[in-house]
């Protein structure tokens, strides 16, 4: 990468102009979930603290503390998300984006009705990419 942004060639000027949001890191692998680890070491959650996706693993996080914490304070699964929302019970949503791409007509209604729903009372959602790995510990 840093030979492609050194270059003077014309393919590579987009890359060039947007090298000041690179974040150069290590991993101990090429493989999806090394994503994860990278997003766990506290220097990158630093400099990508603004991002979505840090967003998204720093929820994560807190929903598995709380579940392991406090445990009749956090719900999964559609039926329980739903009874909770009708309380306005809900204070971090967290779907993935693949809800919002069903085929089933009344299943993705149902999910954007809660989001407004959350949103609505002042509640925080947070969507996850299935395709990026803290989207995949969502899915069940």
């Amino acid at each position: 990468m840093e030979h492609v942004l050194s270059t003077e060639r014309s393919e590579f000027k987009t890359l060039q102009e947007n090298k000041s949001i690179f974040v150069f890191c290590h991993s101990s692998s090429g493989h999806k979930h090394a994503v994860s680890e990278v997003l766990s070491d506290p220097n990158i959650t630093a400099r990508l603290s603004d991002t979505k996706a840090a967003g998204e693993v720093r929820a994560l996080g807190e929903f598995y503390t709380m579940l392991k914490n406090e445990p009749a304070r956090a719900f999964y699964g559609p039926a329980q998300c739903l009874a909770a929302s009708e309380q306005e019970a809900i204070d971090t949503l967290m779907v993935t984006d693949s809800l919002f791409r069903s085929t089933d007509l009344a299943e993705r209604k149902k999910y954007v009705q809660l989001v407004e729903d959350v949103k609505g009372y002042g509640g925080t959602v947070h969507i996850f990419s299935s395709l990026h790995t803290s989207g995949e510990k969502v899915i069940p």
